[in-house]
């Protein structure tokens, strides 16, 4: 059977037609998209949303794994169900609006999209029937035998009731509100993601029995300490908890005095929350995104959770109040929302965590232990600073770099992307202490960062108070990429310094989010990088870059050309090969590309943490093709391209994934390294993470995914994590001055 030939198959439809878009930024010409030869159109793709409930999967295989850290297993329970949430309420709910609006059309698997709805359904309530069983069976008994318990109202005292009760009359009982379905009053609006009780009430003189909807308040921690204690803040080894829920049921009769209380179920709504703005029809965005974020509360149901002891009729009254169908309805063992484990993942136990870590100043930017900081643009004159977080600490490089920056009189201008950052950050602070300094600051705040958009708004109104030039982009797109570019004068000329990364400038997520960063004066990438923000800013649709690619011009193409060119290698006989690490691998022309790299004998491996819709280990289309998967403390969110070049190895970091979002429809940047240290040192981290004695998944060509973390004896593989934080630590002295 002949070798299948991939051709591209990028959709016109995928890429943004603004005009406003293509003044500000430029569009690359598209060819249509063509069907690839030997009937692989669809079976060289796996499902992105089902290949995503794959991630979530392994995500609870670490709490499943007994020889983790009993908290940290905890924490992986806890961020199961918050991905879940965020994924019923962006890619189910958008799934079911292109079905409902008949816009819908098949995956690039094929598959129906009705097809496909069914298959995510079953799968992610499979999965939360297995996470529910996973707290009850194993991680529950294991925090009793360590002193930490869920208690019930039971399980107390005489006298921790009364305690509880008083505690209930004064904090809690004042903000609820029952409220009464009947026909004066209509079914009441229940918000996304809260927790409620449906509560039938008898009144003793009719005998009829009432419904009452209440709803637990999500103003007041979900787990309360029955010791009194701060969660957070326990250093007790024994920690009691009862649930507000509980708590609240048994004190029914204070909100419904003269009635009888027959019973009580909880149940819980997950809505539409992906929001949708006409920025074309917008006059101000601010205030259009504003309006969005009120109607966002109001999206349609996507998923019913209840108690799996509901009473059915109470279930039919809610299924047919809220429109929701029956595979939507996830029947589940209390307590639901295992969100709120956070608060138990919280104590103050070292035992039960992770070894403590705190990251290395980066030992190009040592100094000695009289000096309070590095003088950050003195140490990158000297050569370009490879950043790799949580590894190497955010606050003495990324951070100091623009606290440096603001203070430093010889600073003309700051310009800075913001796509996440916290609520207290020194990075806003920097930039209004700049301004407020006489500096000309630019700061382009992405206020459309799904569920950050509130607080992007309140940080860019506070940055235009202080005096900040403040612009939101492009019209049509994202701006995902990670920039910043200070001006400093130096003698007779001005020399820029530019920090390019892989995350975002959030000093609080740096600390568990894996990412690289470079810092560098090179005069090329300071070139491009303000070409770059004069296309954010202003109009530069024909800017060319020498280090840079840049979606959603010439990133994709450029990348596709280098994999191309490794193709040639390996039809030359010289050394080929592509290793990409990423959050997410979907792209089809990024996908078929690696096919044909594949097919011509080019070894290719492919890091992925979430989605991957390539598939691996195809006979005569990717059997050169490797796929892993790393997941543990730290939240791997570096990208990293890599290419043998012949020898010669040209690596990229940057900001892009492999998917259509990103390529078409955001503006990401990928910067080159030049550093032959710093190349090197990168290539051999890829290698660690892709070695067979790493622990890791492994995608299978089928689909399914492989844990491989123990030996054939039984012995634990490398954890390619605890390898790098002991790698820093050694190198932590050496180097200082080079």
């Amino acid at each position: 059977m002949p070798k299948p030939v991939i051709h591209s198959t990028t959709k016109l439809q995928d890429v943004p037609s603004s005009q406003a878009t293509e003044d500000r930024i430029g569009l690359p010409d598209l060819a249509p998209a063509t069907e690839p030869d030997g009937g692989f159109s669809t079976e060289r793709f796996l499902d992105r949303e089902i290949s995503w409930l794959d991630f979530n999967a392994r995500v609870l295989e670490l709490a499943e794994d007994e020889n983790l850290a009993l908290l940290e297993r905890v924490n992986f329970l806890s961020i199961f169900a918050s991905n879940l949430d965020e994924f019923f309420m962006v890619r189910v709910a958008g799934l079911k609006r292109r079905i409902a609006t008949g816009l819908a059309v098949p995956a690039a698997t094929g598959m129906n999209p009705v097809d496909q709805l069914e298959q995510i359904l079953a799968s992610a309530y499979e999965l939360q029937l297995r996470h529910a069983k996973v707290f009850a069976e194993s991680v529950r008994p294991e925090l009793i035998e360590e002193g930490i318990r869920l208690v019930t109202w039971k399980d107390l005292s005489e006298k921790e009731r009364a305690e509880i009760t008083d505690w209930f009359t004064k904090q809690v009982f004042p903000i609820l509100t029952p409220l009464a379905v009947d026909p004066a009053h209509p079914f009441p609006y229940i918000s996304g993601l809260s927790l409620n009780m449906a509560v039938v009430v008898r009144n003793p003189q009719t005998h009829k029995d009432l419904f009452a909807r209440l709803k637990v308040p999500d103003t007041i921690t979900r787990l309360i300490s029955v010791d009194g204690l701060r969660a957070a803040h326990s250093s007790h080894h024994q920690a009691r908890f009862i649930a507000l829920e509980d708590v609240i049921a048994r004190h029914l009769e204070q909100l419904f005095p003269g009635m009888d209380i027959v019973e009580h179920h909880f149940f819980r709504i997950t809505r539409n929350e992906d929001l949708e703005v006409e920025e074309d029809d917008a006059e101000n965005l601010l205030q259009a995104l504003e309006k969005e974020l009120l109607r966002r509360r109001f999206g349609p149901p996507v998923r019913l959770e209840v108690a799996d002891d509901i009473n059915p009729q109470i279930l039919e009254l809610l299924v047919r109040e809220l429109g929701i169908e029956d595979d939507e309805v996830f029947r589940l063992p209390t307590p639901l929302d295992l969100r709120g484990l956070g608060v138990i993942a919280g104590l103050d136990r070292t035992e039960l965590h992770y070894p403590k870590h705190v990251g290395h100043t980066s030992s190009y930017l040592n100094v000695s232990e009289t000096s309070k900081a590095a003088n950050v643009f003195a140490a990158v004159r000297r050569r370009d600073i490879l950043l790799h977080h949580p590894y190497d600490s955010f606050s003495t490089s990324v951070q100091a770099f623009l606290e440096q920056a603001a203070a430093d009189p010889k600073v003309m201008a700051i310009k800075q992307t913001l796509y996440r950052t916290s609520g207290d950050s020194p990075i806003v602070d920097a930039l209004i202490d700049a301004a407020e300094a006489g500096k000309q600051v630019l700061a382009l705040v992405e206020i459309k960062a799904r569920f950050d958009e509130q607080a992007n708004i309140s940080w860019a109104r506070k940055l235009e108070q202080a005096g900040v030039h403040v612009v939101y982009g492009i019209v049509g797109l994202k701006t995902h990429s990670k920039l910043s570019l200070v001006v400093r004068r130096e003698g007779d000329k001005l020399r820029r310094y530019c920090h390019i990364g892989t995350g975002n400038y959030h000093p609080r997520t740096a600390r568990y989010y894996e990412d690289l960063g470079l810092l560098t004066s090179n005069d090329e990438v300071g070139e491009d990088v303000s070409k770059l923000f004069n296309q954010l800013s202003g109009y530069a649709p024909r800017s060319t870059y020498q280090r840079l690619l840049v979606a959603p011009r010439s990133l994709r193409w450029g990348l596709v050309a280098r994999i191309e060119q490794e193709i040639a290698n390996a039809q030359a006989g010289t050394e080929a090969r592509v290793v990409i690490k990423v959050n997410s691998m979907v792209d089809e022309t990024i996908i078929d590309a690696l096919y044909r790299a594949s097919q011509a004998g080019v070894k290719v491996d492919v890091i992925v943490r979430g989605i991957c819709a390539l598939r691996p280990g195809v006979p005569g289309l990717s059997e050169n093709i490797r796929v892993r998967s790393i997941l543990g403390r730290f939240l791997e969110h570096s990208r990293v391209f890599m290419f043998a070049n012949a020898g010669d190895p040209v690596v990229y970091i940057g900001s892009a994934d492999m998917m259509h979002r990103n390529l078409d429809r955001r503006v990401e940047a990928l910067v080159s390294l030049a550093e032959a240290a710093d190349i090197r040192g990168l290539i051999e981290i890829l290698d660690r993470y892709m070695d067979e004695k790493t622990s890791s998944w492994h995608l299978q060509s089928n689909g399914d995914w492989e844990r491989h973390h123990r030996d054939e004896s039984g012995a634990p593989l490398l954890d390619v994590q605890s390898w790098l934080i002991e790698t820093h630590s050694r190198r932590r002295n050496p180097g200082r001055g080079n």
